[in-house]
């Protein structure tokens, strides 16, 4: 089982907002995943990040592989080194 931390799309018709979820690779991107880590609501100015950065980093140290966009984020909070 191959997991992705990855984001997962919410909110009304052009208003999004993510949810970070860890997820098996193989489920749909708004469906079943293993854990909620945080959420990014890029509406706001500045964009607004909250991801709970120990369990991201369990989580990667355990195999999990982020998606670009969430390696992105992950590296403006200072979870992975630049």
């Amino acid at each position: 089982m191959s997991v992705k931390i990855r984001l997962k799309r919410m909110g009304a018709k052009k208003k999004p907002f993510y949810r970070v979820v860890v997820a098996d690779s193989r489920s749909p991107r708004d469906g079943r995943f293993i854990e909620e880590i945080g959420y990014y609501d890029p509406l706001k100015d500045p964009a607004e990040i909250n991801i709970k950065a120990d369990r991201a980093a369990e989580w990667l140290g355990n195999g999990a592989q982020p998606t670009d966009t969430v390696k992105a984020l992950l590296k403006k909070i200072d979870v992975i080194k630049k």
